[in-house]
């Protein structure tokens, strides 16, 4: 009678088989990370561009309500003539939050202290107004901290119930001034993306920046785009004759990477398209080469007026509303004359879709 042999039974992996499962398991790890990473960008960035579609039905019933654009600012010169909300505020009904606006005293003016008067609104979220994308540097949500030395660049604080935790609220989006100068009639410093004021222009060199700075009329200058942080212009329908869906109405920002950032003041109404789009202006004031003030020469100082240029966290470029309400991403390499193009309203240039 033979005997029936029998295997011996493994009680365990050995120790090379479990190093290579370890190892097969870090690979699909690795593989799988930057696609997951990926897609959790494309849904902030697709909810990015929900937020700037919201923002146009908001800007295209005002217009149907109001037959002009919203002013960027309730100004009216350096002075405070207006009460100083910015154009964010103005929409609100038009984007069906009508409790938050209704909850804004408008016959206050916006300055050093506007009080308790405006403490609802000024400490609730508005995340339509806020890229998912982004959220560095703000602390809770939608907030910087505030300093007395204008490190913000806030006009204005109001004191919470904690008065050791003051913020400024802040946002991603700015209405544009379109390709006004961001630097040359403030600085006496040329920046390297502007035309300087006055130069003469080789055959087939286009300008880039127009007197006005931030589409005021200084120097001479009117507003080119839709914002005039100051001087109460305003733009309607008809005065868009280089046609509604190729011109930047409202573009991305970071208020990380902008002093003078901030949700409801006159003076973070908004950016231009004078400065390439996603020029890192990341240095805080104080490492900055020459100390940091407002108006600093640095231009990567978050103090500098290359700080009004629109930027964003997603790669390669950032999202833009056009005139029209529709929603197109811009890319960094874009070509300048074309950029600027983009962000007159009536020009005269002649863009074509292809172009961008």
């Amino acid at each position: 009678m033979s005997k029936i042999r029998r295997r011996p039974i493994r009680s365990a992996f050995t120790l090379i088989e479990l190093l290579v499962v370890i190892a097969i398991i870090a690979v699909l790890i690795a593989l799988l990370l930057p696609a997951v990473q990926a897609a959790r960008e494309a849904a902030r960035r697709t909810q990015c561009i929900n937020n700037l579609k919201q923002i146009g039905l908001g800007v295209h019933n005002y217009i149907s309500s109001n037959e002009l654009f919203p002013p960027s600012a309730v100004k009216g010169g350096w002075a405070f003539t207006g009460n100083g909300f910015s154009w964010r505020a103005a929409i609100l009904p038009q984007m069906e939050l009508g409790p938050q606006f209704n909850s804004i005293n408008f016959s206050l003016q916006l300055n050093e202290t506007p009080g308790p008067a405006m403490i609802t609104i000024w400490y609730t979220t508005m995340n339509v107004y806020l890229c998912p994308s982004d959220g560095q540097g703000q602390s809770p949500s939608g907030y910087a901290p505030y300093t007395s030395n204008g490190a913000t660049g806030s006009t204005s604080v109001i004191t919470p119930p904690d008065t050791n935790r003051m913020y400024v609220p802040v946002t991603n989006y700015m209405m544009s001034f379109g390709d006004n100068f961001a630097i040359n009639t403030i600085l006496s410093a040329n920046s390297p993306w502007e035309t300087p004021v006055g130069a003469t222009l080789p055959l087939g060199v286009n300008q880039i920046g127009f007197n006005g700075f931030w589409g005021t009329m200084n120097n001479g200058g009117s507003m080119r785009g839709f914002a005039d942080y100051r001087d109460g212009q305003t733009a309607s329908m008809a005065s868009v004759t280089d046609g509604t869906s190729n011109t930047i109405c409202v573009g991305e920002s970071l208020p990380l990477e902008d002093s003078n950032n901030e949700m409801w003041g006159f003076t973070g109404t908004a950016s231009g398209v004078t400065i390439p789009i996603n020029w890192k202006t990341n240095k805080p004031g104080t490492t900055c080469t020459d100390g940091g003030p407002f108006g600093s020469v640095d231009w990567n100082c978050r103090t500098s007026y290359a700080a009004r240029g629109f930027k964003s966290r997603h790669p390669g470029g950032a999202n833009f509303l056009f005139a029209d309400g529709s929603v197109k991403f811009l890319k960094n390499s874009i070509n300048r004359y074309t950029y600027a193009a983009l962000g007159s309203r009536n020009g005269g240039e002649v863009t074509s879709a292809d172009a961008y």
